[in-house]
């Protein structure tokens, strides 16, 4: 089965799922009838095979973690629904809890805390603070419990400019930045070999999109990566250094704290990215991950052995319309991407 699947801040890929599959535990409510639905299967040690779980057994084991990464598929409802019943349930077992988010950006830390603290109301909030387009209908919920329960929110990622211009310009573009902007940006960024590196290379380097040279031999070795898509990967690490970055300065400020974050499935996944950046600043954390996986048939979902290595927790669900119905479609629209892209004027 090919599907065209959209992995956010890196872009589009194409993945191809083909491997055998685990049967979930059957029972009532073990179907995805409708885009709304979703099933939380343990896939950790804890669980000797896949096993479908409540919310409040998955939170039963999540509140004893120190950070839990819940990723998703951006603006998929069940996705966000199961999200918000984590974060409640989660909250309900362990009250000392921080809310870190993707979707809001370090500069405008100052407006969100002036948002949940009552200081301005909700459309200069999301004006000023760059609320992305589906705020309303996917991370309203998510502010607003944490705004009614007290719990800080943390503008966890970097600039979107300032992503776009190290994907132009490479990492010596950090070097252009004033002291308060150069602060936006993690201190450090991990731009090293690794599995991590090799899985967004084995994206970037088959996309011509992202510098890549399509090569009709499938079974040729692959071409070392263009500079393109070098200063890609370091775009994407600017993201999953400064979000780590900031959980653990969160941590830092409050031990003894719990942290939810959301973002994107890809800079979670397997526990890398976000993940294992966080765990290089402060390696005795205890880290669980819920990762998002689409069901091949959403009326006898499943489990692929590949699937179960993805998280703690793996969140099944309906899969969504495909965004693209081949892959000259979705190629054109990378192209667009790229050409606007190319187009940043890299000046703060």
């Amino acid at each position: 089965m090919t599907t065209f699947k959209y992995l956010t801040a890196v872009g589009f890929a194409l993945t191809l799922t083909a491997c055998a599959a685990m049967p979930t535990t059957s029972g009532p409510g073990a179907t995805l009838p409708d885009l709304t639905s979703y099933i939380l299967m343990r896939t950790d040690a804890g669980a000797r095979t896949p096993t479908r779980v409540s919310v409040d057994q998955a939170a039963d084991v999540l509140a004893g973690y120190d950070v839990i990464f819940i990723g998703e598929a951006h603006e998929h409802p069940g996705n966000h629904l199961a999200e918000m019943a984590l974060l409640r349930a989660i909250y309900a077992r362990a009250p000392d809890l921080t809310l870190s988010m993707e979707q809001f950006e370090r500069d405008v830390q100052p407006v969100v805390d002036d948002y949940l603290a009552g200081k301005i109301g909700e459309a200069p909030f999301m004006k000023n603070a760059r609320a992305w387009g589906n705020y309303s209908t996917s991370y309203r919920p998510l502010v607003e419990f944490a705004k009614d329960h007290k719990l800080p929110v943390i503008a966890a990622n970097t600039p979107e400019k300032i992503v776009r211009c190290v994907g132009k310009d490479g990492e010596a573009f950090l070097e252009h930045l004033s002291p308060e902007q150069r602060a936006w940006v993690a201190a450090k960024l991990n731009l090293q070999d690794g599995p991590y590196k090799d899985k967004f290379m084995g994206f970037a380097g088959g996309d011509a999109g992202h510098g890549g040279e399509e090569n009709p031999d499938k079974s040729a070795p692959r071409k070392p990566p263009s500079e393109t898509a070098i200063r890609s990967f370091a775009a994407q690490v600017t993201r999953d250094d400064t979000m780590a970055e900031s959980i653990a300065q969160a941590l830092q400020k409050n031990p003894g704290s719990k942290v939810v974050q959301i973002n994107g499935s890809f800079h979670s996944e397997s526990f890398l990215g976000t993940v294992e950046r966080l765990k290089l600043r402060m390696p005795n954390l205890k880290i669980a991950v819920v990762n998002p996986e689409f069901a091949e048939d959403p009326l006898h979902p499943a489990v692929t052995p590949e699937d179960a290595k993805t998280g703690t927790f793996v969140l099944l669900l309906r899969e969504l319309p495909e965004f693209y119905a081949n892959e000259t479609e979705m190629r054109e629209a990378i192209k667009k991407q790229i050409e606007a892209r190319s187009k940043t004027t890299c000046e703060l």
